[in-house]
């Protein structure tokens, strides 16, 4: 009873302290390590000691799977050069530097210890990165860098750390170290891969959404147990299996699968990461009460703590800077257009925060080797100081440095144009579907008007004048009182016991579906209306010929003024200069002027946007 009380208290702990933070628009992380540290310090409030086992068996696969399975294989393999630089070299550079700055301050402490310390504060958290970064809208090729590096960083220093280890009496080869780490490494991706393929296999054979999810959270484990049974890399066999299903999850599993693990699994993830950060700041009573009955003086553990912080933040900018030609691309990135910026390599060395895994791989070791309590007090200093110091300053660095963050503008321009290319397909696929057979009801037009429809409502994010009502806005608030309506009703019938409570639930469910599809669709209009920059990303012969002209003094669609109707947004043939209506417009008069002229390109007139659109290329610029 008294361990359910604790950890309800602790759930409680977690999702109060979170809820205030994003109430006052703080990073919950960093909140809940400082409530950890005080609360340690209440009398009352039982002592908790992370076990290893815990951490590394219970809480370190889920989150890495999480991680994973969220994580663009693409992006992932775009950025593999700098992802290995910082998971495997920066480790290892970490390591010997951490451990010889350790024995400069404290030289009775040996090589071996030195080394463990130095291995176990190495790598950079994964929870960390994602929950600060994405947080603070940092760019999302830095946050695909440092969620790659945390994911695969963790292998590399548990290798190091059980080199380390085994290493104290003994003696431990360079060429030892290195094939323990290829092997390690080597048998957890195959391992990852098994369970790949034996998963895949599974898929193709289940339908129902629970049993698949359920498949879902065997993964994890499954995948970290096989591996480390036969002495491979635990951390890689997650990841790589999480990689893997997550990139095929699309082709494998049905869309109520989908939509069913992907809710399971934030849930988890949010839970389990902002819970092992509050735990991280509940050891800290403990863990400097031991230190008390070190045989070395406070000052000199204190230097020591302040030394191997300090080693770590240098160490990974020094790396970052002196592998710059190598982290980022040499040359224009391919995304902007512009060489890589110094500002891009200091956010990725000052964004290198220390988390759980650090202090699981500290209690690894043994209780009885000689001088352990200064590798415990070590590891939860640079872990809460990295947290406190590098996570609190983390926004205003990317202020200072003037990083852009994710713009909407550029995110609904790509989603329109995506959706306009895939509904080219789907149209060319219906059109054959169309012709195998008869089609009497008409049915071939009600699905194009329906696709349409959701074109339109893609590019109206673009084209709605500040403090006018878009077609998208208005049906988004009819239907949302609609709904509100529909449900009093199936409520009020509910009441009555005249409809099967099953079918009631199904009901509401679709309502349910239907509003969470229109409230996103708010959340992103409004992200829409609090920023104003747009980029032009040239990609067809026609866009890089076409200059951009300037708009007439007084806009208008002359056809729609002859025609009586209104318009919605306005677009500009930049080849004859012609205004017309956008097709979100009844009358969609610039689409009509291309089809009678094959004028290929036109541009938005709406104030503050100057993007193209390219008729012939379906591609925007």
């Amino acid at each position: 009873m008294e361990i359910a009380l604790l950890l309800v208290a602790i759930a409680a702990a977690v999702l109060t302290v979170t809820a205030v933070s994003e109430r006052f628009e703080i990073p919950a992380p960093l909140t809940l390590v400082v409530v950890g540290v005080a609360a340690s310090y209440v009398p009352g409030v039982p002592e908790i000691r992370l076990e290893p086992e815990v951490v590394l068996l219970g809480l370190l696969p889920p989150l890495l799977y999480s991680a994973a399975v969220n994580t663009s294989l693409v992006d992932f393999n775009a950025n593999r050069r700098p992802i290995l630089l910082l998971s495997v070299g920066l480790v290892a550079f970490t390591t010997f530097g951490v451990a010889a700055v350790i024995r400069l301050v404290i030289p009775e402490i040996e090589w071996p210890l030195a080394l463990a310390i130095g291995a176990v504060v190495a790598p950079p958290d994964a929870v960390a990165a994602t929950a600060i970064g994405r947080r603070i809208g940092l760019p999302r090729r830095i946050v695909t860098i440092l969620e790659g590096e945390s994911l695969f960083n963790d292998a590399s220093a548990l290798v190091a750390l059980r080199a380390a280890v085994t290493a104290i009496g003994a003696t431990v080869t360079v060429w030892e170290v290195g094939t323990d780490f290829l092997l390690a490494a080597g048998g957890g991706f195959a391992i990852g891969a098994l369970t790949f393929v034996v998963v895949g296999f599974l898929r193709k054979k289940v339908t129902d959404p629970l049993l698949d999810t359920a498949i879902s959270l065997v993964i994890p484990f499954a995948a970290y147990i096989l591996a480390e049974e036969i002495h491979a890399s635990g951390v890689v066999a997650v990841v790589v299996a999480g990689l893997a299903l997550g990139h095929v999850a699309p082709v494998l599993q049905t869309a109520q699968s989908r939509i069913a693990e992907r809710m399971n699994w934030r849930t988890i993830a949010y839970v389990l990461e902002n819970t092992v950060f509050l735990l991280i700041g509940l050891q800290a009573d403990w863990l400097l009460g031991e230190v008390g009955e070190s045989e070395f003086g406070g000052a000199t553990i204190a230097a020591a703590c302040a030394a191997a912080l300090g080693a770590v933040v240098v160490l990974r900018l020094l790396w970052v800077f002196a592998g710059q030609a190598f982290l980022l691309r040499r040359g224009p990135d391919p995304v902007t257009g512009e060489p890589p910026s110094w500002r891009y390599s200091f956010l990725v060395g000052w964004a290198g925060m220390r988390g759980v895994v650090t202090l699981a791989a500290a209690f690894t070791v043994p209780e009885e080797t000689a001088h352990r309590e200064v590798l415990l007090v070590v590891a939860f200093t640079v872990v809460a100081g990295t947290l406190l110091g590098q996570g609190m300053t983390l926004p205003w660095v990317a202020r200072r440095l003037r990083v852009p963050s994710p713009d909407p503008h550029d995110d609904a321009l790509a989603r329109a144009t995506l959706l306009q290319q895939a509904a080219k397909a789907g149209i060319h696929r219906l059109d054959e579907l169309a012709a195998q057979s008869e089609d009497p009801h008409n049915v071939r037009a009600l699905i194009v008007q329906r696709i349409e429809q959701r074109n339109f409502a893609a590019w109206e994010r673009l084209g709605t004048t500040e403090g006018e009502e878009s077609p998208s806005d208005l049906y988004s608030r009819w239907r949302g009182d609609m709904i509100e309506a529909e449900r009093r009703r199936v409520l009020e019938i509910r009441s009555t016991g005249a409809v099967p409570s099953e079918i009631v639930s199904e009901v509401l469910a679709m309502l349910d579906v239907e509003e969470s599809m229109l409230d996103a669709a708010d959340a992103a209009r409004a992200d829409l209306r609090t920023t104003s920059r747009m980029q032009r990303n040239d990609g067809c012969e026609h866009l890089a010929s076409t200059p951009l002209l300037d708009p007439p003094a007084e806009l208008a669609c002359a056809a729609c003024l002859a025609e009586g109707t209104r318009w919605v947004a306005l677009r500009m043939c930049l080849t004859c200069g012609e205004v017309g209506c956008c097709d979100s417009s009844p009358s969609r008069h610039a689409t009509a002027h291309f089809r009678a002229t094959q004028h290929p390109v036109m541009r938005s007139v709406e104030p503050g946007e100057d993007w193209r659109w390219c008729f012939v290329h379906h591609q925007t610029g």
